[in-house]
């Protein structure tokens, strides 16, 4: 008994430090990384007490934290290099369209590797793809803790009385039209205003963000008012914000603009479903008061869209991330030379 409590009293800690951080500040990151080892030292828990567990729980938990995981890794492959061939036919060629399937080729190209390695009888052979497969696996945790933590902040809901709804602008069609992505957030945030009226609420200003591109007739912000207008939102509940080209800026001038309407302020940020969570962290360190929510996106959308934000997340925390890699890298090539 004492040796089960003792195994599970890990998990237990990162679970409680998780609960801490997540009800002081859903918008951290490092919520995402302690729900990651929340998980993991459960697993390891789990995988320390097989022996006192009935054979038919061992073997369950066996299958759990090794089968699942090689047989979803291989099937995560086949749906992204499907992905990524449905991006291409929708979307085009661009780089940022390729980036499902390059990731379902390199999680076969991985595989593929820890096959072959160990036929080749190669010290050094070897020794490199330990350490390869060292970094790829600390991207891959980081990736999971991101995705696992952005499904969960994806599940939060408006309570209570918003004074600004924002809508995050994107990039029009023909420089002067609402493209589905954009009208996306738009009905969400009209979604958001009218369950605000519904509840017998003052009216929240609806707060359209982001200014004119170079290739854009009219600011982001102006397109985006007309739509709400033309859906039958009265014009005196909605402000623009023109003057933003990047996230940053979006969450810096609409900060602005609710201050100085109210410093006691309460808002939604509105914008796409894969991209909540990021928005979430940028506004936090805008020092916006409100979450994020997310409106839907177009399924075959998603994996690429993910994968962008996190590939943007990791390199925001370049500086740990970038050190973990080195570190893993050079004990990896240090023990390699040893053996040699």
């Amino acid at each position: 008994m004492n040796g089960m409590v003792a195994a599970f009293a890990l998990p237990a800690l990162f679970l409680l430090v998780f609960c801490v951080s997540a009800y002081k500040d859903r918008r951290r990151f490092r919520n995402a990384v302690l729900l990651g080892l929340t998980f993991v030292t459960f697993s390891f828990a789990l995988l320390v007490q097989l022996t006192a567990l009935p054979s038919w729980a061992a073997v369950a938990v066996v299958g759990l934290v090794f089968l699942v995981p090689a047989l979803g890794s291989l099937a995560l492959g086949v749906f992204l290099v499907r992905n990524g061939m449905t991006m291409i036919r929708k979307e085009g060629r661009r780089p940022a369209n390729l980036l499902s399937m390059l990731a379902g080729l390199g999680i076969f190209g991985m595989t593929a590797l820890l096959i072959t390695i160990p036929l080749l009888d190669s010290v050094l052979l070897s020794g490199l793809a330990a350490t390869l497969t060292a970094v790829v696996a600390y991207v891959s945790f980081i990736f999971l803790c991101f995705l696992g933590y952005a499904f969960l902040y994806g599940r939060i809901k408006v309570r209570g009385d918003v004074d600004h709804v924002v809508m995050l602008g994107s990039g029009l069609i023909g420089g002067d039209r609402v493209p589905p992505l954009l009208a996306s957030r738009l009905r969400k945030g009209q979604e958001i205003y009218e369950a605000q009226l519904a509840r017998g609420s003052r009216p929240p200003v609806l707060l359209t963000s982001g200014g004119k591109g170079s290739d854009e007739k009219v600011a982001e912000a102006r397109a985006m008012a007309d739509w709400l207008i033309a859906e039958g939102v009265p014009a005196e509940h909605i402000t623009l914000e023109d003057r933003s080209r990047t996230t940053e800026e979006n969450m810096e001038f609409s900060r602005q603009i609710m201050l100085a309407h109210d410093p006691d302020y309460r808002c939604v940020v509105v914008t796409n479903n894969f991209h909540a969570f990021r928005a979430a962290m940028m506004a936090r360190k805008a020092g916006v008061n409100g979450q994020v929510l997310g409106s839907p996106t177009a399924r075959y959308f998603l994996p690429s869209a993910t994968i962008r934000e996190f590939v943007a997340v990791f390199w925001e925390h370049r500086v740990v991330n970038l050190w973990i890699c080195g570190a893993l890298t050079a004990a990896g090539t240090g023990v390699t030379l040893l053996a040699l």
